[in-house]
């Protein structure tokens, strides 16, 4: 029989939770997991239990923040009339805020 599997903290963690999202909701998480470096369930237990998710840049996440940001930018050339899709103008919403909140953080450590 094989040892439990315990996280950082010895917690024996044996309940699974699982629940259905969109393929929109789908990418938005995923985007979101992807920009703080975390693992999905990490980040996502996070969330629910309403803990600060700090991020710490490095060159994977500038990979794709990149990545996203070209995707957006290829979907509002597509678009006609942004109010037309409100899930692409979310996800620039929240990688504006991301990269600004980046930017900010970068100018107090610099001072």
């Amino acid at each position: 029989m094989s040892a439990k599997n315990n996280d950082r903290k010895q917690r024996f963690r044996s309940v699974t939770i699982g629940f259905r999202v969109s393929p929109e909701e789908a990418y938005r998480v995923d985007m979101e997991v992807l920009t703080s470096g975390m693992t999905k369930q990490d980040f996502i237990l996070k969330r629910l239990l309403n803990e600060e998710i700090t991020v710490y840049p490095n060159i994977r996440i500038r990979h794709y923040l990149e990545k996203y940001l070209v995707e957006i930018l290829a979907e509002l050339k597509r678009l006609e009339k942004i109010p037309a899709n409100i899930d692409v103008l979310e996800n620039l919403t929240y990688l504006v805020k991301f990269i600004s909140k980046l930017s900010s953080d970068k100018k107090e450590n610099e001072i």
